[in-house]
């Protein structure tokens, strides 16, 4: 058995050792908002944290998680929106939206090492991850909002509030 904690709640996961986290996250839990993508780790959508690191969750396995704490975008905002996705919203950022999950949770992880992220900065953080309406303009403005919006823009995965329900 596997034990983790997801968005500040505990889990227990009893399947294959070898099942990736995006899968316990969608399928076992209900939590939706973390996408599939590639699903080898290239293009971003995945992305949550793994101990406060951005994780690309298509990669890592429940067998390397024993313990381990997983912040997803639910979580992120549980207590409202995260100055993040405020400023996704207020900036217009996505069109599709499919990779946007995924987009924030690395912005997040920047954020949450460098509060005032330079474009340098940002365009190397978030170089990994892909949107294929080539949004990256308002992804870097938005970046630079929740930046100086400050408080709790890089939020940390062990400072994660308690977990949201899950999406019918």
């Amino acid at each position: 058995m596997i034990e983790l904690t997801v968005n500040g709640s505990p889990h227990r996961f009893d399947g294959d050792p070898g099942t990736p986290l995006l899968w316990f996250l969608r399928d076992e839990i209900g939590l939706m908002g973390t996408r599939f993508g590639c699903g080898a780790g290239l293009c971003g959508c995945c992305t949550v944290h793994v101990g406060g690191e951005a994780t690309r969750s298509c990669s890592v396995t429940m067998a390397d998680l024993g313990g381990a704490s997983v912040l997803t975008i639910e979580g992120l905002g549980a207590g409202g929106p995260h100055p993040l996705q405020a400023a996704w919203i207020a900036i217009g950022v996505p069109q599709c939206g499919y990779c946007q999950s995924g987009q924030i949770m690395q912005a997040a992880a920047l954020l949450a090492t460098t509060p005032s992220p330079t474009d340098a900065d940002i365009d190397t953080a978030m170089s990994g991850n892909l949107c294929r309406c080539g949004t990256y303009p308002r992804i870097r403005a938005a970046i630079h909002q929740a930046a100086a919006a400050g408080g709790d823009a890089g939020r940390r995965a062990d400072a994660a509030p308690a977990e949201p329900q899950a999406r019918p």
